[in-house]
């Protein structure tokens, strides 16, 4: 029997795969790069478009003191806010046709960012604080720890009040709970229990709130010139 002859290297790899195929390939791959490099873009932004980034064939246009001008051409818009010494700006994109105004942009910008700090100065962070105990603690660091509770509270934050139990305590979680009972007694009208004592494995925890009709008139009473003193919690365990 003949034996076939070996092929030559110049006919090898012939035939293994279709050339069609293997461009279709290349194609998809190159289309994918396109793909992905014109759709991946930064991010978006929220600042409105002014002057001649306004790329629209007529506005309707309102002036600076908010009186209705109508609709006009976006060159004469453009004309009328450079003869103002103002800013052409889209306040209303969606609108048919989209809504501008004339007015100080950089002014604008700086008048909302003061609102914007004002009202974050006025806003109620209310913060919880956490102030740990054992269940056989002494009167005297009882009475201490309880200064720092009440000086919390009528700060207007909560405090996180967490008995900790160890080795045979465990066994006894009667004692936490009357060491809470008896805090929250101590206290009196000047916090409410938001959260009741729960046993939380090897803790107990519960959760007092100020009243808030106290909490602001202490912080009303206090001067504009005095500044805040944030004092950590104890977090030292007492035997």
């Amino acid at each position: 029997m003949d034996s076939v002859p070996p092929a030559s290297p110049a006919l090898k790899g012939v035939g293994s795969r279709k050339p069609d195929q293997s461009g279709m390939r290349s194609d998809a791959r190159f289309l994918g790069c396109c793909l992905q490099s014109t759709t991946t873009g930064g991010p978006i932004s929220i600042e409105p478009r002014i002057n001649e980034r306004i790329r629209v064939p007529e506005v309707r246009l309102v002036g600076p003191a908010g009186e209705q001008v109508g609709i006009v051409k976006i060159d004469d818009a453009l004309r009328m806010a450079l003869e103002a010494d103002l800013d052409l700006v889209e306040v209303a994109p969606e609108a048919k046709p989209p809504v501008c105004k004339l007015m100080d942009y950089g002014k604008f910008k700086y008048e909302a960012a003061v609102k914007a700090r004002e009202a974050r100065k006025n806003q109620v962070n209310t913060v919880i604080k956490e102030m740990k105990l054992r269940p056989k603690i002494e009167q005297h660091d009882y009475d201490t720890k309880k200064g720092h509770i009440e000086r919390f509270l009528s700060a207007g934050d909560k405090v996180k009040v967490t008995i900790m139990f160890r080795g045979r305590e465990q066994s006894r979680p009667e004692l936490g709970y009357r060491l809470l009972q008896r805090l929250a007694q101590d206290i009196g009208e000047s916090a409410i229990v938001e959260s009741a004592p729960v046993q939380d494995g090897r803790n107990m925890t519960m959760v007092l709130a100020p009243v808030r009709g106290k909490a602001s008139v202490k912080k009303a009473a206090k001067p504009a010139s005095t500044e805040a003193v944030s004092e950590a919690p104890a977090e030292e365990v007492v035997e």
